[in-house]
């Protein structure tokens, strides 16, 4: 599993999301336990440290799928900026949380319904 690279202001501002807002849901236990665990696996940096490159908060990701060659352009948000339509993603959606501190180049997997898709970073734009 690759090591993923977060910001010391997003991990504060991610760890204080959890805090405030319990699940009520099983599924939104499920998505805030998936991001739990990705921040608990991260190297936390300050912004200076962090590549433009990797994929932070408010940082708009063109990613491909690498078996359809399919592009997917998102800029991941919290979850009251969301809106896919204009291609905003919730950093408590199951991609956004996938996609969370991944950079240019990078592949990872993402899990949903209808099985897993391999993504790859193919660049990273401030949003």
């Amino acid at each position: 599993m690759n090591t993923i690279q977060v910001t010391q202001n997003d991990y504060n501002t991610l760890m204080e999301l959890l805090a405030r807002n319990p699940g009520e849901t099983n599924d939104e236990k499920t998505r805030q336990g998936a991001l739990l665990s990705e921040l608990l696996r991260a190297d936390i940096l300050p912004e200076a440290e962090i590549a433009p490159d990797v994929i932070t908060l408010r940082r708009r990701a063109r990613l491909v799928e690498l078996e359809s060659g399919d592009v997917l352009d998102y800029t991941l948000v919290l979850p009251q900026e969301a809106d896919v339509s204009e291609g905003r993603i919730s950093i408590l959606a199951p991609l956004g949380t996938a996609m969370l501190g991944f950079r240019r180049g990078d592949v990872f997997e993402w899990t949903m319904p209808g099985g897993t898709m391999k993504l790859k970073v193919e660049n990273v734009l401030r949003g």
